[in-house]
């Protein structure tokens, strides 16, 4: 039987990361984003989606680019992780890719003594890497915390942003 992983390809930056198609809500453009106080730097806040408050992070800023900076290009894929929604921001969505099962291998033992810890493996598609992400990694609420944030710094970038967006 020959197995095949279905994942959503997007962009970060120069690399191409991958999410479990089962896991993917929908893929939406960036809206207006609400700051929340006293969130880490890559949280960037909620936004309202046909109702429903879906709290944003910014990847890029999630894999350490203080950088970043939103464009026309950039997507919110909208993700299921533990029966809520998340959005993440990335550079753009590119496609679906079917990887078959023996085209993916096990992340090097040096990703998972890094910090982040939710890389599940490594698909090669037509001469390149997809970086395969675990949701459940990249979105416990554990990993959403930031130790020793101070919060008046988290509430003035709040506030800042929020004057922007008025």
């Amino acid at each position: 039987m020959n197995r095949e992983l279905h994942v959503v390809g997007f962009r970060v930056g120069r690399e191409t990361y991958g999410v479990p198609i089962t896991s993917l809500h929908e893929i939406v453009r960036v809206p207006e984003i609400t700051a929340v106080p006293d969130a880490p730097d890559y949280l960037e806040g909620v936004i309202n989606l046909r109702g429903k408050i879906v709290s944003v992070m910014d990847l890029r800023k999630r894999f350490g680019d203080p950088q970043a900076v939103l464009t026309r290009q950039n997507r919110i894929l909208v993700v299921e992780h533990s029966g809520k929604l998340a959005g993440l921001i990335v550079d753009s969505a590119s496609e679906v890719l079917k990887i078959p099962a023996e085209d993916v291998e096990a992340p090097p033992s040096a990703f998972q003594e890094g910090g982040l810890n939710c890389v599940t493996g490594l698909g090669k598609v037509k001469g390149r890497l997809i970086v395969l992400l675990d949701m459940n990694k990249l979105l416990a609420p554990g990993s959403l915390q930031t130790a020793g944030a101070t919060a008046t710094g988290k509430t003035a970038k709040a506030e800042a942003r929020g004057a922007s967006v008025r």
